[in-house]
C-alpha cells in the first residue's frame, strides 16, 4: 500500500531507463488504483500485476477486485497467497488455492506466495508449512505452467533480516523436489521459484547465484532506482 501518481512517475522513469536483459521478466504491481496508471506509463517490455484478487468476475464482494477488472487495466499477472493476505487479513490456504485456480481460469498467470513464521521455523516447521501451503494448490488442480512460486519466508520481510543464500537455496531445493514428487518432473525443472524477504542491491547477486533462485518478488526495495540493480544482478 504504497504510491500515488507522483510517486509512481518517480518509479517509471528509473524502471523505463533501466536497459534489462532480455533474458530477465519483469513484473510490477502498483496498487490497483495506479495499475492503468502504470500501465499507460510504463515501456511495453515491463510488465504489471495486481496485488491480490477474488475468486470472482463480479458480484456482491464490496472492496474487492477481479481477475476481469485486472486485465481490464492491461494487467496479465497477479499476487496471490501473500504473507500479508494470510497472516493480516486470515486468507486461509484453500482460499488462496481458489482464487489461484479462478485466476488462471480467467487468463491471469500468478505468483503464488508460500512462507513460514519465524515461530515456525524455529519450531523446524518450514518444510511442513511451505508444503502444506503448496498441497492446497495441488488439491484444486492448479495449472502449475502459469503459476511462479515466491517463497517469503514471514520473519524476513520489512524486518532487515534476510535468509542467507542457504537457507533461501534449501527451501528453494525442498520446493523443487516437492513438485517432482507431486507433481511431475517436467514442472519441477520448468517452474520458476523465486525469492522475497528483505532483498536488496546489496544481496541480490549473492542470492542470485544459487542454482535453485531463479528471481526475486522485491518490496521495499522496489520503491528505490536501486529496484534496477537487483533486477540486473538476475541478468
Amino acid at each position: 500500500m504504497n504510491g500515488t501518481e507522483k510517486a509512481i512517475d518517480d518509479i517509471v522513469n528509473f524502471l523505463n531507463e533501466g536497459k534489462f536483459s532480455d533474458n530477465v521478466d519483469v513484473v510490477v504491481a502498483p496498487p490497483s488504483l495506479y495499475l492503468r496508471y502504470a500501465r499507460e506509463h510504463l515501456n511495453a517490455k515491463i510488465l504489471t500485476a495486481a496485488q491480490n484478487c477474488y475468486k470472482a468476475n463480479n458480484g456482491a464482494f464490496t472492496g474487492e477486485i477481479s481477475p476481469e477488472m485486472i486485465k481490464d487495466c492491461g494487467a496479465n499477472w497477479v499476487i496471490l497467497g501473500h504473507s500479508e493476505r494470510r497472516n493480516v487479513f486470515g486468507e486461509t490456504d484453500p482460499l488462496v488455492a481458489e482464487k489461484i485456480l479462478f485466476a488462471i481460469s480467467q487468463g491471469l498467470s500468478v505468483i503464488f506466495c508460500i512462507g513460514e513464521k519465524l515461530q515456525e521455523r524455529e519450531a523446524n516447521q518450514t518444510k511442513a508449512v511451505c508444503f502444506r501451503q503448496l498441497q492446497a494448490g495441488l488439491d484444486k488442480k492448479i495449472d502449475w505452467s502459469k503459476v511462479v512460486i515466491a517463497y517469503e519466508p514471514v520473519w524476513a520481510i520489512g524486518t532487515g533480516k534476510t535468509a542467507s543464500p542457504e537457507q533461501a537455496e534449501e527451501v528453494h531445493v525442498w520446493v523443487r523436489d516437492w513438485l517432482k514428487s507431486h507433481v511431475n518432473e517436467q514442472v519441477a525443472r520448468t517452474t520458476r521459484i523465486i525469492y522475497g524477504g528483505s532483498v536488496t542491491a546489496d544481496n541480490a547477486r549473492e542470492l542470485a547465484s544459487k542454482p535453485n533462485i531463479d528471481g526475486f518478488l522485491v518490496g521495499g526495495a522496489s520503491l528505490k532506482p536501486d529496484f534496477v540493480k537487483i533486477v540486473k544482478a538476475r541478468s
